[in-house]
């Protein structure tokens, strides 16, 4: 995973000092800054990829940067007094070149306004980067950081090459190690599911093309584009198959294998892909974040949206094949605004959004969800009912606990994967409860150190390990309770009041130990004070400690 490599962590300090020196010093307004360079970058780079495809394929492209632009300023002018702007000098390779002043000045007056502007003033992702700014406010800044952006993607580019991995999130990596700076990244909910635990859920749920997917939390568009690349994955693998062909790219270091957009995609494919994938949130700086992110990925027209999932403005409810999400752990939102459809007698946000999720659901659509693993246990009415919910109109699959230093720096909070498919809709009648066992696994190693650091680890952790036992798991055999894993019935969740705690169920094994007896375990003690010496010399020795457990021995007998 490339935010293990060294070099790359060194370039992204780098990056960060270079903007807190340059005064740019609020979080999360550095890390837009930094990647609206990043999407200039990427736009560049990925235009030209495809033109080359193109020409190998002999399929049709027209470049973004072909031919000439007028910015909306321009536009209500007559026709011979507009002034438009040569796409080509929008490009990062070419304006990169100029000197330090013009370059300033063509980036913030002419490429930033070409981005906003990028699919049409009518498109979702000209809406949302209508308040965007760009800010940086010295031209030294932007040369370092536009150097230093060239040299992270050198970077990347190596890692992929030497690595056997298809080149993968680029702002997610970035993304993710800037955050992994600042103190305040948690704050809100802000921070970023790691990667790994991203493709983990993503090879659990199995979105398949064709599916739609949501998450109404999307914050940068992680789970989407977990789902995506899942997805392209499959497809790269399938297209292999078919054509007898071998498929070389290896595996990650968590031991996953993923590809990109170039692999497998045709154009149909695309449009249904494009298509497929939606997300939500009410951080209209993190909605631009996942805009890009995906955009960065080949994705032309992402379908992220400002919007709040639970409220009342937000109607949708059946809608979705899988869901995947982190919503926020805490928080509450005001009664007033909760949406009307949401049952559940409570104000926090960690069960109002499970709650959204299954109703978000088709019937036998699937979700993977993070919760806090209070959701599991928690005694008040509204944790019961929720659990209730699951475990008779859903059915729930597995309940996956994650060790509490998964979410470091940003949160230690002890977390657990839910995956349930939806049965029974909120107005029919449940003839059966759905549920018929829910399978719990224990995770107690992801591949990396569990404190502020989290240090790659040698090997995967569980990963591959529940991967394999999810998707092999069967209710008649997986009965020890000792073991990591293991089924319960749902009649004995039930006489638990629904409680989801693996805690509950598992079964402790205690192992007889053998001690010696008192005297043989004072004489061990006597002779690492003294020496191996004559039982007769014993009685000569002076020594306080010794002569304190010689009495002690006596007594014993």
């Amino acid at each position: 995973m490339l935010q293990n490599n060294p070099e790359l962590k060194s370039k992204i300090d780098q990056l960060w000092n270079k903007f807190w020196s340059g005064g740019i010093s609020n979080p999360l307004t550095a890390i837009e800054q930094i990647t609206y360079l990043l999407f200039m970058k990427r736009l560049d780079e990925l235009d030209i990829k495809r033109q080359t495809d193109a020409e190998w394929t002999g399929e049709k492209y027209i470049s973004r940067f072909d031919g000439s632009w007028i910015p909306p300023e321009e536009r209500n002018r007559p026709v011979a007094e507009q002034r438009p702007i040569d796409k080509r000098s929008l490009r990062w390779s070419e304006f990169k070149h100029m000197n330090a002043t013009e370059r300033l000045s063509h980036v913030a007056n002419k490429v930033f306004p070409f981005l906003k502007d990028l699919n049409g003033a009518e498109s979702n992702f000209t809406h949302h980067m209508r308040n965007a700014v760009f800010i940086i406010p010295k031209e030294s800044l932007l040369v370092e950081a536009m150097g230093t952006i060239d040299d992270i993607f050198e970077v990347m580019e190596r890692d992929s090459r030497e690595n056997g991995q298809a080149f993968q999130d680029i702002q997610g990596d970035v993304y993710e190690m800037l955050l992994s700076e600042i103190a305040t990244a948690g704050k809100n909910g802000q921070f970023r599911t790691p990667r790994h635990i991203i493709k983990l859920m993503a090879e659990l749920v199995q979105p398949q093309l064709g599916h739609k997917i949501a998450d109404p939390a999307c914050g940068s568009g992680g789970f989407l584009l977990g789902a995506y690349q899942y997805i392209v994955t499959q497809l790269a693998v399938a297209e292999a198959k078919k054509n007898k062909t071998e498929f070389t790219i290896t595996e990650d270091e968590d031991g996953f294998v993923r590809t990109s957009v170039a692999a497998a995609l045709t154009e149909k494919a695309k449009a249904i892909l494009s298509s497929s994938l939606w997300g939500y949130d009410i951080d209209s700086t993190m909605v631009r974040l996942g805009l890009m992110n995906l955009m960065m990925h080949g994705i032309d027209e992402p379908n992220i949206d400002y919007k709040d999932t639970l409220s009342k403005g937000y109607t949708q409810e059946g809608e979705y094949d899988i869901v995947m999400a982190n919503p926020p752990f805490t928080g509450s939102i005001d009664k007033g605004d909760i949406n009307e459809n949401l049952s559940l007698a409570t104000t926090k946000t960690e069960l109002l959004f499970v709650e959204n999720i299954y109703r978000l659901l088709k019937k036998g659509g699937t979700a993977g969800v993070i919760v806090p693993q209070g959701v599991l246990f928690g005694s008040g009415g509204a944790f019961k009912t929720l659990r209730q919910l699951l475990v008779e109109r859903c059915d729930l699959k597995a309940v996956i606990t994650l060790p509490s230093g998964v979410f470091k720096p940003y949160a230690g909070v002890s977390t657990a994967i839910l995956l349930f498919t939806k049965v029974w809709g909120p107005k029919d009648k449940v003839s059966k409860p759905a549920t018929e066992h829910v399978w719990f696994y224990e995770m107690q190693a992801d591949g990396y150190s569990l404190d502020d650091k989290r240090s790659k680890q040698e090997g995967h952790g569980d990963l591959q390990d529940i991967i394999a036992r999810f998707h092999a798991r069967n209710a008649a055999t997986d009965t020890d309770r000792t073991a990591m894993c293991f089924a319960v019935p749902r009649a004995k969740i039930e006489a638990e009041g629904y409680n989801l705690s693996l805690s509950r169920y598992k079964e402790d094994v205690f192992e007889e130990v053998h001690y010696d007896p008192p005297n043989v375990i004072l004489d061990r003690l006597i002779r690492a004070e003294i020496g191996n010496v004559d039982e007769a010399e014993l009685a000569n020795v002076q020594s306080g400690i010794v002569r304190e457990l010689l009495e002690l021995k006596g007594m014993v007998g």
